[in-house]
């Protein structure tokens, strides 16, 4: 239990400390030339106001092969779920035809 609180408390700093950075990263810049996007070391950040395309792009984008995208707003990923689906199909029709296999029949 300590152990978990302990990881826990890390990661919140850790995730502040990111974000602190890429506030810092945007502020040192003039006015105009911050975008508010970029990355900390691989660690992507968008704090731009979040728009319903970008949301979509992020989260459910069958073009994209990218399984973790960016983060429409935030830093980090996110998961592209149309991504994810195609990754599962397989393996929810093999679940599938065992299931039908062991269903008694009659």
């Amino acid at each position: 239990m300590r152990k978990r609180r302990t990881l826990r408390g890390l990661a919140r700093w850790l995730t502040w400390g990111l974000i602190g950075a890429a506030l810092y990263d945007q502020l040192r810049r003039p006015p105009q030339e911050r975008t508010w996007t970029g990355r900390i070391g691989p660690i992507p950040y968008d704090f731009r106001p979040p728009s319903l395309e970008r949301m979509r792009a992020s989260f459910w984008n069958p073009e994209d092969a990218r399984l973790f995208t960016p983060m429409p707003w935030g830093i980090g990923w996110s998961v592209n779920l149309a991504v994810l689906g195609e990754q599962l199909r397989p393996a929810l029709e093999r679940l599938r035809t065992r299931v039908r296999r062991a269903a008694p029949r009659g």
